[in-house]
């Protein structure tokens, strides 16, 4: 059977809610993050471009959907606390 697990609930049952978690906090923190990235750009600030830039590629290695908006508030909170 495909698409069915052995319990006999389709495949997608429980985790489509977290896949879409993961998808729309990831697309928000990125999109924040090219935010940062192209501020830093500009700006020629290392802090802003550092942080931009890794808010744009850790949602593609992190799994937990908590992980992923707790490490997403703090690359989003550096600028804030490490501007000259």
């Amino acid at each position: 059977m495909r698409g069915v697990l052995s319990s006999g609930r389709p495949a997608s049952h429980g985790s489509a809610v977290v896949n879409e978690s993961r998808l729309l906090w990831g697309l928000l923190f990125s999109s924040v993050g090219v935010g940062f990235f192209l501020y830093g750009k500009q700006q020629r600030s290392i802090v802003p471009l550092v942080c931009g830039l890794a808010l744009v590629i850790y949602p593609y290695f992190i799994a937990n959907v908590i992980a992923t908006v707790a490490i997403g508030i703090g690359l989003t909170s550096i600028p804030y606390f490490f501007r000259k």
